[in-house]
């Protein structure tokens, strides 16, 4: 295993997941439920992506870019209208994030590899982690560089979904959060419209 492939891997998923919707549901599981729950279900769907683009990577590059924007846009659609209808909540004050109980650690967890695993589907650092992976010939560098990407940025979107609830409303993040994905889904249906 390279640590350089695994390096420059890790570099270009890292900038690459910044501004992309995991970041983003990340960031709204982290400020609604305990942070090590939904890391440890973000982690384990962003395992299941990267072997995905390991093993069948090259067959979503060769789907037609119309199919794919088209899907994208959707997602982002019920992603928008789950976040508005099932994210509102009844927090007394507003600010309150939501303490499973003892029992609720499969819970969290696994709605959290649900959400992140439908959403990384298809996407660009996927597809990247596969070109990745047949340019350098090297899948296990590749596929711990982009992991870690991943969790990296999944962990800082966590932390700043904790420390954003403290100032601001969970139904104000919720709002904003689904107003943007609702921009994103007319941009991807655009897309996949004009081809």
């Amino acid at each position: 295993m390279s640590l350089t492939v695994a390096a420059i891997t890790f570099g270009i998923v890292f900038l690459s997941e910044l501004p992309d919707k995991t970041a983003l549901a990340s960031l709204m599981l982290g400020a609604k439920y305990r942070a090590s729950y939904v890391f440890v279900g973000i982690a384990a769907a962003f395992a299941l992506q990267v072997g995905i683009a390991l093993v069948a990577g090259h067959l979503l590059a060769l789907l037609p870019h119309r199919w794919v924007e088209g899907v994208t846009g959707l997602l982002f659609l019920a992603g928008a209208a789950m976040l508005l209808f099932h994210g509102g909540g009844d927090d007394e004050d507003g600010h309150a994030a939501k303490e499973p109980s003892a029992n609720s650690f499969w819970k969290v967890a696994g709605a959290s590899f649900v959400v992140v695993a439908i959403a990384e589907f298809g996407d660009l650092t996927q597809i990247m982690t596969a070109n990745l992976a047949a340019k350098y010939a090297d899948p296990l560098a590749v596929g711990l560089g982009a992991w870690l990407a991943l969790c990296a940025v999944a962990g800082i979107a966590i932390l700043g979904g904790q420390k954003l609830l403290k100032h601001v409303p969970m139904k104000m993040i919720i709002r904003v959060a689904a107003g943007i994905m609702v921009l994103m889904a007319g941009f991807s249906i655009f897309q996949a419209i004009t081809g």
